[in-house]
């Protein structure tokens, strides 16, 4: 009996094993699951058994609502960078208040002094002749109205003289005497002689000069040219002796009692120029003296090279001090209103965004980025992105954004 149970127990060893080698232990282990019942099987043995009725089949889970993965966030809390005050102090950081406040722009440029292009005077003759005397000999001489510039003989002019003086005569003479030409004139004899007056006023001889003509009764032989305005001889192109013809310009004179300022304003600051503005001027002639003027004109036309147009100042001249070609340093102010600025170091300009801090309190700063509008010398205009009252970093500033950028800390997009 004993040899029986071991050699039982060594032949289920030996099956045991050629199972295990041609089986693979998933493939046992799903027979036996297999062999055990049905769940609905067990179920039912259940029930008869007098068991807990099956539970409720289970809701489905809800689904979670769909959501646009590149919508911009809303309500989020804005970043910020904390700079203790002790370390706020140690880099000086200081603030400035978001303020609405009159803002106003000074363009400051150079000028040139220039004659009075509407006060200048070029003397020319209409007739051919030579310059027998020479009055204003030299450039810059100051000549008063009326006074003589140059005397000229002109053959031409010599000879009008003389016809005028022979229909005077003729228009003298008796209306009863027997002379074919008096005969055949007596009835045209005063518009004959009128029109040879008008043929020498039309040569620029003034009346003067053609009473002195009929007084004497003979022709001059060189007729005086007078100067038509007080002023200086700003070009002098003859000399005594000269030939000159129709036409030539023989002095160029300029009254300077005003001059021309014209100054040279950049493109991009043409849209604050209008008539009227108020100028100070300054001379380095006169270091401690400040002219007052007014723009007259503004120059519909830009230069190329400089892209600069040039607007004109008028300016009186007393006693001549101001003269052509002196340069002279020019401000012009410009009143912009009321506008929501901060001081011009708040704002850090990258290139592409200009970003300032705003102090929330506690040594938070928050990164914003902003809207800016037009700029002076130490404030610049918040078009977007601020509130007035608000306070920002407005010294170290760089600083604080240099630690911000160190931590990861960015502004969020403006909308």
């Amino acid at each position: 009996m004993k040899a029986k149970t071991i050699l039982m127990l060594i032949t289920l060893a030996l099956a045991g094993l050629v199972v295990e080698r041609f089986l693979p232990t998933e493939k046992i282990l799903s027979v036996f699951r297999d062999l055990q019942p049905t769940d609905a099987a067990a179920q039912g043995h259940a029930g008869h058994g007098g068991g807990a009725p099956p539970a409720a089949p289970s809701a489905p889970p809800a689904t979670a609502p769909q959501t646009n993965a590149n919508a911009p966030p809303t309500n989020v809390e804005p970043p910020t960078i904390e700079i203790s005050p002790e370390r706020q102090q140690m880099i000086g950081v200081k603030t400035g208040l978001v303020t609405r406040r009159p803002m106003e722009r000074t363009i400051r440029t150079v000028g040139r002094v220039e004659v009075d292009e509407q006060k200048q005077v070029a003397v020319t003759t209409k007739y051919e002749g030579w310059i027998e005397k020479l009055h204003a000999d030299a450039t810059g001489k100051l000549v008063r109205k009326g006074e003589p510039l140059a005397e000229i003989y002109s053959p031409e002019l010599f000879a009008t003289q003389q016809e005028f003086l022979n229909l005077l005569r003729w228009n003298k003479e008796p209306a009863g005497t027997a002379s074919s030409w008096n005969t055949m004139l007596g009835r045209d004899r005063d518009a004959i002689l009128d029109a040879a007056r008008e043929r020498l006023r039309l040569w620029d001889i003034t009346d003067s000069q053609i009473r002195a003509i009929e007084k004497s009764g003979k022709p001059i032989r060189t007729l005086t040219i007078f100067s038509p305005i007080n002023g200086f001889v700003i070009q002098k192109n003859v000399v005594q002796g000269m030939r000159i013809m129709p036409g030539e310009k023989l002095f160029d004179l300029a009254d300077l009692s005003t001059v021309w300022v014209m100054a040279d304003i950049y493109e991009y600051e043409l849209s604050h120029i209008r008539t009227g503005l108020t100028a100070r001027v300054r001379l380095s002639y006169f270091p401690d003296k400040e002219f007052t003027s007014k723009v007259d004109y503004v120059y519909p036309t830009l230069s190329g090279e400089s892209r600069t147009a040039r607007v004109r100042l008028v300016m009186p001249n007393p006693g001549g001090i101001l003269k052509p070609q002196m340069f002279s340093n020019i401000e012009l102010t410009i009143k912009l209103g009321d506008r929501l600025t901060v001081p011009e170091e708040a704002v850090i300009d990258t290139g592409t965004r200009k970003i300032v801090y705003v102090d929330r309190g506690e040594g938070m700063f928050e990164p914003r980025e902003v809207e800016t509008g037009l700029a002076t010398e130490r404030s610049v205009e918040i078009l977007r992105g601020l509130t007035e009252g608000e306070r920002v970093a407005s010294s170290a500033n760089f600083l604080i954004d240099s630690e911000a950028q160190l931590r990861g800390v960015a502004p969020l997009p403006r909308r």
